[in-house]
């Protein structure tokens, strides 16, 4: 089943679920379990939820320096 993609003026709640499922699918596909044996689970981790969140339109929080 292919990633879902969320609608141009879709809500953060609606972009959030959709970002989830797509990161749901990501772990049982073969592609995760590719990714899991060459590299481990960690980094197969972090692509799986890249993808999902990019694919709704989102993108992961970056941290704040600290001074």
């Amino acid at each position: 089943m292919p990633l879902k993609k969320a609608p141009k003026k879709a809500k953060k709640s609606t972009r959030r679920a959709i970002a989830a499922a797509n990161i749901r699918e990501m772990h049982q596909g073969s592609t995760y379990a590719k990714t899991m044996k060459k590299f481990g689970k960690k980094r197969a981790n972090k692509q799986a939820i890249a993808v999902g969140l990019r694919t709704a339109g989102l993108s992961r929080k970056k941290k704040k320096k600290a001074k």
